[in-house]
């Protein structure tokens, strides 16, 4: 009897083992398709890096990766959501429905070359890939061709679509695409984002809303007759003063952003245009719906106390990450057993030189071999697919494309992501996302668990976008409103 139990616990072990083994091979060779396209993947991101287009006008960013999906075999859609540069790719049929993300928007005054000193390029457009999103959209994308390859071959069954996302900087594009519907049949939904370490776990973000602020006035000889004058810029600076006492008397966590994006161009001239760039930030989003009418209330105050007239351009707002352990787990999993980062001799000099520049002393490059565990945490930034996270599981990571210690939006990651150090880990995320991707499709109990979790995190709460009411998304937020005519 107890020989009989015995083969029978050996023969049950033994389909498990020979079960786990046969989902590995597909997997396996979805990683081989990823590792096959690394030419075509490092050809394409440097390509988005010499582009380096501002948020809603990514067209040549968003032409390349779309003419691949093509050629690839996907069924493309462009200009979806109203936005000239959003766009899907679709294989596959049936469930489960992955939806990959990928950006591709650059950020303004960061234009760098690829060399571990300041260097702005010349003749460029003056913007820097400095959040690394041309490697997040084209390893999102390799990533997606790859699981393709498996849906083509017949080892796996259901759908993967690209989600091609223009303006996650500060332009909301992924809230304006859920509001539109685009995922209303998606099942899970998997990003990446670059970063100076290697992360995951099931974190959160700051939920955001962002505006700009014109002021109106009128101009005038600064010296002959400033009576006749109502400066814009007076009404912007009191603006922004009434924002920094605003601080001592918000909730802890909140953040309060703001820059001139136009000032005047003659100190001899009342400005009669100005315009401010505002963001406000917290934990959670009920919160960021309660402190953006006292934002609004300084700029009314500006306005009023010099004579201008205030016009209040909405950019639209993203909620925060609701995160999702079971599909964390899976990808803390992947990253941790593929994470093979290490820097050649050349990398290293760079790394060392690039360090030099760091006003805090930059971590050990053995920091590349782990795998930092983000769980139960909030990141102090704000993106868009918190608003996608709200309405689909989702779960994402961090791959080491910048040199340890490397600060996002600076100079510096816009040099890293340049060099083969910003190829690496490209290619690590590219062949995690894969393996997520695979991993959800050969065990449909993962879809389930992460569903039934995602229910849980809601607790009965319905999605509601930080979006005015019939707003459209803001296609030239990149762009002064100032009128034509006026000294630049």
């Amino acid at each position: 009897m107890k020989t009989c139990r015995f083969s029978v616990c050996v023969a049950l072990i033994s389909v498990w083992t020979l079960t786990g083994a046969l989902a590995q091979e597909p997997k396996a060779k979805v990683i081989a398709g990823v590792e096959k396209r690394s030419e075509m993947a490092w050809s394409a991101s440097l390509k988005i890096w010499d582009f380096a287009e501002p948020g809603y006008l990514e067209k040549q960013s968003s032409e390349l990766l779309a003419d691949l999906f093509l050629k690839e075999g996907f069924q493309v859609q462009r200009n979806v959501a109203g936005i000239p540069t959003a766009f899907t790719a679709t294989i596959g049929s049936g469930k489960p429905v992955i939806a990959i993300l990928g950006e591709y928007d650059a950020l303004p005054e960061l234009s760098q070359e690829a060399v571990p000193f300041r260097k702005p390029r010349l003749g460029g457009t003056g913007y820097g890939q400095a959040c690394g999103h041309h490697l997040f959209g084209v390893a999102s994308a390799t990533a997606a061709m790859a699981v393709g390859d498996a849906i083509k071959a017949g080892s796996v069954k259901g759908t993967v679509r690209f989600y091609g996302c223009p303006a996650e900087e500060g332009g909301a594009a992924k809230a304006f695409m859920v509001r539109e519907g685009l995922f209303k049949d998606v099942d899970v939904a998997l990003h990446w984002h670059p970063g100076s370490r290697n992360s995951a776990g099931d974190s959160s973000c700051l939920a955001r809303i962002a505006a700009k602020f014109r002021f109106h006035g009128q101009a005038a000889h600064a010296a002959g007759a400033p009576e006749k004058g109502r400066s814009a810029l007076d009404a912007l600076l009191l603006t922004m003063h009434a924002v920094e006492l605003l601080r001592e008397h918000t909730p802890e966590g909140t953040r309060l952003h703001h820059t001139i994006t136009s000032g005047g161009g003659a100190a001899n001239v009342v400005p009669e245009f100005a315009e401010g760039f505002f963001y406000v930030r917290h934990p959670k989003s009920e919160v960021v719906s309660k402190l953006w009418p006292r934002l609004l209330n300084c700029a009314k105050g500006g306005a009023l106390a010099t004579e201008t007239r205030l016009e209040v351009v909405p950019l639209g707002g993203t909620l925060e990450l609701l995160p999702n352990d079971t599909l964390a787990q899976v990808v803390r999993k992947n990253l941790t057993a593929l994470n093979d980062l290490a820097y050649t001799a050349e990398e290293t000099a760079f790394a060392l030189r690039i360090g030099e520049t760091f006003p805090d002393k930059a971590p050990p490059l053995e920091s590349l071999k782990e795998v930092m565990d983000l769980s139960g945490k909030t990141t102090m930034g704000s993106t868009d697919v918190g608003d996608v996270s709200w309405v689909v599981p989702t779960a994402g990571f961090s791959a080491a494309t910048w040199v340890p210690g490397t600060p996002g939006h600076s100079w510096q990651a816009v040099a890293c992501g340049g060099t083969t150090i910003g190829q690496k880990g490209m290619m690590l995320a590219a062949k995690v996302l894969a393996a997520n991707a695979m991993d959800i499709m050969i065990q449909p109990d993962l879809v389930l668990r992460a569903k039934a979790e995602h229910q849980r995190r809601l607790a009965g709460v319905q999605y509601h976008p930080l979006l005015e009411k019939k707003q459209m998304p803001p296609l030239d937020y990149r762009l002064s409103g100032r009128p034509s005519g006026l000294v630049p």
